[in-house]
């Protein structure tokens, strides 16, 4: 008897282990499920929107009612997923471990579907849907014989340009952490890139918003280091470019290659100073306020990095943002590293050029003048400068 009841609490005592494991196991996993009806028989695929192109999870054969389940693991930060039929398909994305819901029918899938359970999967649905009606407008002019090519190019580009701007201040510059802004910033029209950080200096600015946001969001992020690689690769091409259209009128012997968004401004000494006249040493460009709380404490870290770099080669290119120029300059004064003044604070335009959302900012900046990486990419900053000395 004694027995029996030892192995009926030691079936019982598994048994419950097994329930939490199970439980344990679930609240780290998304949810994907709905139905696509006028399917049957079609394969539906769950396929993973990797960096590397898209990956399949799994897959199910739709029966006559189109129910489906997909279930994958959670991961740190969002992740950008799909659903598809052949050439149909339904972009969601999961942000942890969400159970999203879709109802569709296979022939409008793309486009004519409801989704629950996601801000970021309707708001993805909207910008799809923007997407195939800016496509309609462009084969719309493209198919208009009674405009030249230069007319048709000129009118594609102008639809995509507001396109462009309604995306911009409606979705990435409005939430710039939000998955679905990441997921506009790779639309395309055709084989066309909507965004395109190397024609444009303003889709610089979109991508580096979102990557900026998601270094805030998720640091350990993938795709936000992607991102930024994204932007100052572009940057890069456009400004050669940019180059490349005064050969013809100027002399190519002087013509300056620009790696770098310059700031040139006033030091505390009078001098006009520039990011480009550094090129060869390595630079931690810092945007400060002075009279902000924490103030001294980042000024002994600079010191502290100043005097033991600065003999290799690396040099701080501080920008003052203070409201009060001579409070500015009697803080500076005893600064052994270059200290220039910003009369537009808070407004000024670096901050702009610069993304900046925050105040103090730094970014490191190689030997070659290219921008190399901003302070929330950095886990051991002592460790990234040596790596660039």
């Amino acid at each position: 008897m004694h027995k029996k009841n030892f192995q009926q609490k030691l079936f019982t005592a598994t048994l419950t282990l097994l329930v939490l494991l199970l439980a344990s196991c679930g609240k780290n996993r998304f949810h994907i499920e709905g139905t696509i009806t006028d399917a049957k028989d079609s394969i539906l695929y769950l396929e993973h929107m990797s960096l590397d192109g898209p990956i399949a999870l799994d897959s199910v054969k739709l029966n006559e009612k189109g129910d489906f389940s997909f279930s994958g693991e959670r991961a740190e930060a969002p992740e950008f997923y799909r659903l598809r039929i052949a050439q149909g398909i339904i972009n969601v994305s999961i942000d942890s471990t969400e159970t999203v819901t879709i109802k569709a029918s296979y022939p409008t899938m793309s486009t004519q579907y409801e989704v629950k359970g996601s801000e970021n999967c309707n708001k993805i649905k909207e910008l799809a849907v923007m997407q195939q009606q800016l496509l309609a407008q462009a084969l719309a002019i493209n198919s208009d014989a009674t405009l030249g090519a230069k007319q048709t190019e000129d009118s594609i580009n102008g639809i995509v340009e507001r396109y462009k701007d309604y995306v911009r201040m409606n979705y990435i510059f409005k939430e710039p952490q939000k998955a679905y802004s990441y997921y506009a910033l790779f639309q395309t029209l055709g084989n066309r890139l909507i965004f395109n950080p190397r024609e444009s200096e303003m889709d610089i600015r979109s991508f580096a918003a979102v990557a900026t946001a998601w270094d805030t969001y998720y640091p350990e992020a993938e795709r936000g280091a992607n991102l930024h690689n994204i932007a100052i690769e572009g940057l890069k091409v456009l400004r050669h470019n940019q180059a490349k259209q005064y050969a013809p009128v100027v002399d190519a012997s002087k013509i300056e290659e620009v790696t770098i968004l310059d700031v040139p401004l006033v030091d505390n000494k009078g001098r006009k100073r520039s990011l480009k006249e550094l090129k060869g040493q390595v630079v931690l460009l810092d945007f400060h306020v002075f009279s902000a709380p924490k103030s001294t404490e980042r000024i002994m870290m600079l010191r502290e990095l100043y005097n033991k770099y600065h003999s290799r080669g690396l040099e701080v290119y501080q920008v003052g943002l203070d409201s009060d120029e001579h409070f500015w300059k009697t803080q500076t004064a005893a600064l052994p590293w270059i200290n220039v003044y910003d009369p537009d604070g808070g407004d000024s335009k670096y901050l702009r050029l610069y993304n900046v959302m925050e105040i103090p900012t730094f970014f490191l900046i190689d030997r070659s003048n290219t921008l190399y990486k901003r302070d929330a990419q950095i886990k051991d900053l002592t460790k990234e400068i040596e790596g660039l000395l």
